[in-house]
Formats: structure tokens, C-alpha cells, sequence
């Protein structure tokens, strides 16, 4: 005879028996999540396939994060820190030379390559999978695009900014993910050079 049905488990903090003992399970779940996603992937990767990279229980998976599209946007957050911790593109220096500073910046982050794999495994996931771009596209509207636009002073600033993001995400494409040449293998100083005026007019030029 079989016993009543364990009640199932809710969101709420697991047993002691499912958790990973010790300090920072949550930065190492958030770091294999990183690591699958860049690897395999956003459809192949699973939140029980996480959770085993990290070595805990699913359910802690699920704990600190909920739904494997929440543990993406985590790692989106993540990935995109290194562009929100910049100084801000207009502040003291007005928007003089704000196309230089917002292209120096974004190819900066991509030619780093502590930043350039979560990134590329961001994009890929963005390019193939509904979910993932409107994790993506969330994220850069709310955190990056906003941001930016808060510091024109000119017509239309969400739009303008919005121009200047699409501009530098097909560079991002072209260059990092692609592979098309001869940007792939152009000098990022050349880049910034040619691409920063254009951004200029985006962003100051009413």
C-alpha cells in the first residue's frame, strides 16, 4: 500500500537536505548557468542540467531563480555589468564626444575577453529563441537604452537611443558572432573612429 502523496514543494526556501552547504551557491549556480548557456545554448540547456554543473539539488535552482527564462535573465544581468558600471556617457562632459565614449565603451566590453563568451552566448541564445530575445530585448530597453536616454537633451531621446543601440548590436553581430570580414579582424580603434561620428549625430545632433 502506498503512503499519501508528498505535498508538492512551492517556490519557497527547500530542505536543508536540498540545499548546497556553504557560502555562495547562488553565485555558483549563476556561474554554471553562464557556462551552459554559452555552451549549449538556450535550448539545450536545462535548469536540472545547471544545477548539476553547480553540483546542488534542482530545487535550489529553482529557489533562487524560479523558471530557467529567469535564471537566463540572470545571466544577462550578469554578463552586461561591465556596460552598466561605465561612467555616465553624457554627465560632466556633455554630449560632446558622447559617439566616441558610447562606441570606446561597447567595443571595449566586447574585446575583453573575460566578458566577449557571456556575451556571444547572450546574443546566439537572443538570435535563436523567442524567449531569450525578449529576455534580452527587456533588459537592454530597461537597463541600458533608458539609461542613456535619460541624459539627452534632444528630440525624441528613446528613439535616438534606441538607433544607436541597433547600430552597435549589428557591429556586435557582424564582428563577434558572424565573423564577417574584414570587420572581424579590423582594428577596434578603426571602428570606434568610423562609427562614433554616426552615433554622435544620433545621440547630440537635433
Amino acid at each position: 500500500m502506498t503512503g499519501a502523496p508528498r505535498p508538492r514543494r512551492g517556490r519557497g526556501r527547500p530542505p536543508a537536505a536540498d540545499r548546497a552547504e556553504g557560502p555562495g551557491a547562488r553565485e555558483r549556480i549563476l556561474e554554471a548557468a553562464r557556462a551552459e548557456f554559452a555552451q549549449r545554448g538556450y535550448d539545450k540547456t536545462s535548469v536540472r542540467g545547471i544545477a548539476k554543473a553547480a553540483g546542488v539539488d534542482p530545487a535550489l535552482v529553482h529557489h533562487y531563480f524560479g523558471t530557467k527564462d529567469e535564471v537566463f535573465a540572470a545571466a544577462v544581468e550578469v554578463s552586461f555589468e561591465p556596460a552598466l558600471v561605465i561612467p555616465a556617457l553624457v554627465g560632466e562632459h556633455g554630449t560632446e564626444g558622447v559617439g566616441e565614449r558610447l562606441a570606446r565603451s561597447f567595443i571595449g566590453v566586447w574585446e575583453d575577453p573575460a566578458t566577449r563568451t557571456s556575451l556571444l552566448a547572450v546574443v546566439r541564445s537572443a538570435l535563436t529563441h523567442d524567449a531569450a530575445a525578449a529576455v534580452l530585448r527587456g533588459f537592454v530597453l530597461r537597463r541600458v537604452l533608458e539609461r542613456v536616454a535619460a541624459d539627452l537633451s534632444v528630440p525624441d531621446p528613446q528613439f535616438r537611443a534606441e538607433l544607436a543601440a541597433s547600430h552597435m548590436v549589428g557591429i556586435a553581430i557582424l564582428r563577434y558572432v558572424v565573423q564577417v570580414e574584414p570587420l572581424a579582424s579590423a582594428d577596434p580603434e578603426d571602428i570606434v573612429a568610423m562609427v562614433a561620428p554616426t552615433l554622435q549625430r544620433y545621440l547630440a545632433e537635433e
